[in-house]
């Protein structure tokens, strides 16, 4: 059996994913999304491997990951000027933009959950 916590979290949760589909934006999966509030909540710079390491998860799903989040323009890639070898994953302002909706999102699902 759940507890009021938990059940309180899980419906939190379900709002906010309820409402995010509703609206125009995309829909982003649970690792594009970590990956998302891992290079726009965390200081950077990023790499590939240091987004792979950071969330324990292969550096193939990373860049599957990565690239669809800079079709969208979420994020952006440029070379480490400091190793040629090396990628680094940007902020975008569209990118900031989702974040800013999607947190909004949360905030009003959390006073829906508290006046329900």
């Amino acid at each position: 059996m759940r507890n009021f916590e938990q059940i309180q979290s899980l419906r939190l949760w379900f709002e906010a994913l309820a409402n995010s589909v509703r609206t125009e934006e995309p829909d982003l999966s649970a690792r594009q999304m970590a990956i998302m509030l891992t290079v726009y909540l965390t200081d950077g710079p990023h790499t590939v491997r240091g987004l792979t390491s950071d969330l324990a998860i292969s550096k193939p799903a990373v860049t599957r990951a990565l690239d669809h989040l800079a079709d969208l323009g979420f994020i952006v890639r440029v070379k480490d000027p400091g190793d040629c070898r090396s990628v680094l994953v940007n902020r975008t302002e569209p990118g900031e933009k989702f974040l800013n909706s999607f947190a909004d999102i949360i905030a009003s699902a959390r006073q829906k959950i508290r006046l329900g």
